[in-house]
């Protein structure tokens, strides 16, 4: 028996980074049974076989979180690539990425990329943003990528499991590559019909880069909110987790209840219009989803 981690998962096969070797693993045909899919991240245990080079996984530890899309376990934190410009910077898309990765317990890091492509208008606008971002606990930095001293994320990677994610063509491969020259990761074009870029990342791996581990995924391809509660919206909001606490009535929605204490928030300035606005939005997608049976 051997312990080691996932690191790669391509077309039902498995690569296990141990202490000594990368074993290529498939799953034990009990997991298919109980339903359980190994994922890139696993802490699992392997039986080699004679050959010592490919192995089975017989075991997979408990997770400290997982997700579905992308298929991964046990990150640590997650660095949410968004673009300034091609495609333009959406707060109302953003704050749909931070919310999934609070409701999956996993500290957020803001990247806003392709600040070189803005007019100096458009910077002030950006960099606003960026300054309520920064005020309501989140770390959030500005970058051109290309040609930039990186230093400042890979300070961030070291002993940590971190899940890159963001839409398609607003720069993870192009990140990657700065971090990594060596990776030479293929990135993609926007569409100018549809402000998107082409997918261009095929399987789910883990990176060592900087100390730790960089998931190179293919990003959320849903972020509806499936398993999130109303009642635990506001905590995935890292303002309004501080303050929920203090509304009169337990287990308020902080919408149409009286005295809320996010909604005086709102109106004395400390929370932005538009956060609340997009938690209201958030709250009726959850309250008028269709049951799941």
């Amino acid at each position: 028996m051997t312990e080691g981690r996932i690191i790669k998962s391509l077309s039902g096969f498995y690569t296990v980074k141990t202490d000594s070797a990368h074993i290529v693993c498939k799953g034990r045909g009990v997991f298919r049974k109980r339903k359980v899919t190994p994922l890139v991240g696993d802490k699992v245990t392997i039986t080699l076989n004679e050959d010592q080079t490919t192995g089975t996984i017989t075991e997979i530890a408990e997770r400290t979180n997982s997700f579905v899309r992308p298929p991964i376990a046990n990150m640590t934190q997650a660095i949410v690539v968004v673009s300034a410009k091609e495609p333009d910077f959406s707060s109302l898309l953003l704050d749909r990425f931070l919310v999934n990765i609070a409701a999956n317990n996993i500290e957020p890091i803001i990247l806003i990329t392709k600040a070189d492509l803005l007019s100096e208008a458009e910077v002030d606008e950006i960099k606003a943003y960026q300054a309520d971002y920064k005020r309501l606990g989140y770390q959030t930095y500005l970058t051109s990528l290309a040609g930039e001293d990186l230093s400042f994320i890979k300070n961030h990677l070291k002993n940590e499991l971190t899940v890159l994610t963001g839409q398609s063509g607003v720069g993870k491969s192009t990140l990657l590559n700065q971090l990594m020259p060596n990776l030479q990761l293929e990135t993609g074009e926007i569409s100018m019909t549809l402000g998107r870029g082409r997918h261009t990342t095929r399987h789910v791996e883990l990176i060592e880069v900087a100390g730790g581990y960089v998931a190179d995924t293919p990003g959320f391809s849903s972020l509806d909110f499936t398993e999130l509660e109303a009642v635990d919206l506001s905590s995935c909001f890292k303002e309004m987790n501080t303050l929920r606490q203090a509304c009169k009535f337990r287990g308020c929605l902080h919408d149409k209840e009286p005295q809320c204490a996010i909604k005086a928030a709102v109106e004395a300035g400390d929370i932005p219009t538009y956060r609340y606005d997009h938690y209201k939005r958030f709250l009726h997608e959850i309250m008028t989803r269709k049951p799941r049976y």
